[in-house]
């Protein structure tokens, strides 16, 4: 395993990680990286602010340019190079070199398949339309800047209430478009229950956000190859730039034409270090599933934090150590202006169809002292286990400060602490920071009293 040569199909997180890693551990190692776009190394997270104006230079964006790669960690990255085909039982790949359409033939010993996800559309007519954008890539962010600067659109439609989707709702609002989203569920970003979600709709519509609920995105309506309209369940939204933030899918298909196992959500299905049940192949990031600790069930769930841990535990692994990847507790922060959204856990949807044996609560207080300036709303909500006390999940909406407390929620999660456990943490405290009662504390204690 920790011979021969490496090639690793896409160039971002996953994939660049662990090709790093390979190098620092095998200095001599042939590793062999194909990315279809120009770019490697990048923060797509960071996409909707630079567009949004809040980021400058698209350059702060790269972590590393392929030459970087090459100069300084000798692995050869090859960028506008599509892999079309992967033949595992003579351990061969097929690619397209875009810039002239010639197909080339190269071979590993292992290959790691960290080809990302996209985001998705629904087959509806008028979806290839121009002004149709999804955000996946840096790629794609530079087509969406160059179409605000080129057509100066008025109307936006974002379709789908999560992250990316109020992250770009927000971004578009600071160019002073007129925008609009549409969410199928009751609230926005359905990773939180429907209580604090309700918050989040709220912090859009004070935005200037026109956010319209429990509406069934069904079609584009499109004039001379460009969308003009949005067709919802309820009525017709006009639009000159519409954003896709409908979740995304893993881009899965080269490894299932293989016969590589997919697993749930069509990701592709991998044990803790990373190796499918292919010999020699592997998968990381968000092609690649993974589980929920707190049940064991198969997850997917796309984010850097993940691709970049994943990929670790893969270079590892492909470079003859020992590392193990073992789940996720299902942790996300956003922010949509002033407000702050964070979340770890399962939440009371899940319980409420799985089981009777829990107990929530939410609590109203302040993220600093209250005397202190700037000490703003915080909203908690915990949920735990009845009987044993076991903290599940938390979910937090408030003003600056608020958000990065989900940290000590999900330390607590992934070790398996109860309510009274998390009472007892010896937080820190100051009024610039916090009241005496840090919030997830005092939400701990008016738990406990249900446990």
């Amino acid at each position: 395993m920790s011979e021969g040569r490496v090639v690793v199909v896409g160039g971002d997180a996953a994939g660049m990680g662990a090709a790093a890693k390979i190098r620092r551990e095998q200095p001599n190692r042939d590793i062999l990286v194909l990315e279809r776009t120009a770019h490697t190394s990048y923060s797509a997270c960071g996409i909707p602010y630079w567009i949004g104006g809040l980021v400058d230079d698209i350059d702060s964006l790269i972590v590393r340019t392929p030459e970087i790669f090459r100069e300084k960690y000798a692995i050869e990255v090859r960028t506008g190079h599509e892999v079309v085909e992967i033949d595992p039982v003579v351990q061969r790949i097929r690619i397209l070199v875009t810039a002239t359409g010639r197909e080339v033939v190269e071979p590993y010993d292992q290959l790691l398949i960290a080809t990302g996800a996209r985001p998705f559309c629904p087959e509806v007519p008028g979806m290839d339309a121009d002004g149709i954008f999804g955000l996946s890539t840096l790629a794609s962010g530079v087509q969406v800047r160059e179409f605000l600067a080129k057509k100066s659109p008025r109307n936006a439609v974002v379709v789908g209430g999560g992250y990316i989707g109020l992250e770009m709702a927000e971004a578009l609002t600071r160019l002073d478009l007129n925008v609009s989203l549409i969410e199928k569920s009751s609230e926005v970003m359905n990773t939180l229950d429907p209580d604090m979600g309700a918050l989040v709709s709220e912090a859009l519509r004070d935005i200037g956000v026109k956010v319209y609920l429990s509406e069934g995105f069904e079609s584009f309506e499109v004039d001379d190859h460009r969308v003009k309209a949005v067709v919802t369940s309820q009525r017709t939204l006009p639009a000159d730039i519409v954003i896709l933030g409908m979740g995304v899918r893993p881009n899965s298909e080269l490894a299932a034409a293989a016969g590589i196992e997919l697993g749930v959500k069509q990701a592709i299905k991998v044990d803790g270090r990373m190796q499918t049940g292919t010999p020699n192949v592997w998968a990381a990031g968000d092609c690649a599933a993974t589980v929920l600790r707190l049940t064991g069930q198969p997850v997917h769930i796309a984010l850097g934090t993940i691709a970049n841990k994943q990929g670790l535990v893969a270079g590892t692994n492909l470079s003859g150590g020992h590392a193990w990847f073992p789940g996720v507790v299902g942790t996300a922060v956003s922010k949509i202006c002033d407000v702050e959204v964070a979340r770890t856990g399962l939440q009371e949807k899940y319980l409420r169809d799985h089981s009777s044996n829990y107990a929530t609560v939410t609590i109203e207080t302040r993220t600093r002292a209250g005397y202190y300036p700037g000490a703003g709303n915080i909203t908690v909500k915990l949920l735990a286990e009845k009987n044993s006390g076991r903290l599940l999940g938390a979910q937090i909406v408030g003003m600056e400060g608020a958000a990065k407390r989900i940290d000590v929620m999900a330390t607590a999660v992934t070790a398996g602490m109860t309510v009274a456990e998390v009472i007892d943490l010896d937080l820190s405290y100051a009024p610039p920071f916090s009241p005496v009662w840090d919030p997830v504390q005092t939400a701990a204690r008016q738990l406990v009293k249900k446990l």
